[in-house]
């Protein structure tokens, strides 16, 4: 059950909000772990697109999105604490547009 797969997400922290609040989230970024900072800008956790494991983020016209590749169970407990300290220091609730988050 350790399989590689690809996982994506979209969270509601939009391009359009103010600086202060992206120099806040470039903090949860570095606090994540696996943390390998950016790469071209981009930042990475755990590795490289031409590894096994890694995840990176993007700001999108959809929200901040994330790729990620790597096994179910340890996405879903990292996305799970991306969204748990987003929602705690930006001070509204984290979590995916589809899902009913604005």
């Amino acid at each position: 059950m350790n399989e590689i797969t690809s996982h994506h997400c979209n969270l509601n922290i939009w391009a359009h909000l103010p600086d202060e609040v992206w120099n806040t989230v470039a903090n949860i970024y570095e606090r994540m772990p696996g943390w390998r900072g950016y790469i071209d800008g981009i930042p990475h956790w755990f590795g490289l697109e031409d590894e096994d494991v890694y995840i990176q983020a993007s700001v999108e016209p959809s929200g901040l999105s994330f790729y990620a590749q790597m096994n179910q169970s340890d996405w879903d407990s990292w996305i799970g604490a991306f969204k748990s300290e987003a929602t705690k220091v930006l001070g509204f609730e984290v979590g995916e547009p589809e899902d009913g988050f604005v």
